[in-house]
């Protein structure tokens, strides 16, 4: 089933190669066409910015939020469908996943990698069933789901756990792995690695 939100990931730099920039882009033109509300940050700055005027844009649904500390600093985007302006960082990254029906990481730094992994936690906990997946932008994520090979081939990591993390370096392809991704099999919140 294709989800109605999708909360995005992303720097509040635009990186050095132009083709993140084209990828946050992409992305939000995208998710408009589709019907897919935008959730992300709130910043108009860096790929975050490129990704909501993009979907702004192509006449899409794009909903922000942003923490009263990052406000100045990462210049909270004033041409929004919505914008929140929540106390905390735990408080935005909560609301986004509230909002949100499955979640995407473009190349980003800490961050981006803390939003993710979070997002990830909560799925083997099983606080969410919600599909998740990574825009490998020229391979920029790719020592990313090396490590995460290594921790499964260590024992910390479950095989089923890690397959649930979609990866494409297009947008469109990886849209169409959220959509057909099956919800995980009940079970119990927490299973050794060994288990799944």
């Amino acid at each position: 089933m294709s989800p109605k939100s999708i909360c995005v990931f992303c720097g509040s730099a635009p990186g050095k190669r132009p083709a993140y920039v084209d990828a946050a882009r992409n992305l939000g033109a995208l998710l408009a066409r589709r019907g897919i509300t935008l959730v992300y940050g709130g910043s108009s700055v860096g790929l975050m910015g490129a990704l909501a005027d993009s979907a702004l844009a192509a006449g899409g649904r794009v909903m922000g939020v942003i923490p009263n500390a990052l406000e100045e600093k990462e210049i909270g985007h004033k041409g929004l469908t919505q914008l929140e302006v929540v106390p905390s960082m735990h408080a935005r990254k909560a609301r986004m996943a509230e909002l949100a029906e499955a979640f995407v990481a473009l190349p980003g730094g800490f961050g981006t990698l803390e939003e993710f992994a979070e997002i990830l936690t909560w799925a083997q906990l099983g606080l969410h069933q919600k599909p998740f997946g990574l825009l490998d932008v020229e391979g920029y994520y790719r020592p990313l789901t090396s490590f995460f090979d290594h921790a499964v081939e260590e024992g910390f990591v479950g095989r089923a756990q890690r397959d649930r993390v979609a990866v494409a370096a297009d947008p469109a392809a990886l849209l169409d792995l959220l959509e057909r991704a099956a919800p995980p099999l009940p079970g119990p919140a927490w299973i050794r690695p060994e288990q799944t």
